[in-house]
Formats: C-alpha cells, sequence, structure tokens
C-alpha cells in the first residue's frame, strides 16, 4: 500500500521543474512588457514631437 508520506519523494523534483517552469515564464514575460514599454515611451516620443513640429 503507498502512503501519501511515501509519495512526496517521487512528486519533489517535479513540482521544482515545474516551479522552475513558472519562475522563468514570468521573467520572460516581465522582459517582453519592459521591451513593449520601451517602445510604447519611443512612438510617444515621436508622436509628441511631431506635434509640437506642427509636422502632420
Amino acid at each position: 500500500m503507498i502512503t501519501s508520506s511515501s509519495m512526496l519523494p517521487m512528486f519533489l523534483p517535479i513540482m521544482v521543474i515545474v516551479y522552475g517552469l513558472f519562475i522563468l515564464l514570468g521573467l520572460y514575460t516581465l522582459y517582453l512588457i519592459i521591451k513593449l514599454l520601451i517602445r510604447l515611451i519611443a512612438a510617444l516620443d515621436i508622436y509628441l514631437d511631431e506635434k509640437r513640429n506642427r509636422r502632420l
């Protein structure tokens, strides 16, 4: 008979891998959000420069 305490060591490596993948996914999402924000700031800067200089 398999008890819950004897199954924990079997699932521990799988849980560590899953948590690691979630951490990597979170870091990649943060990287993409920062990259998007940099592009948005650059686009806003170009838009405001065009509006100030009356170039349409």
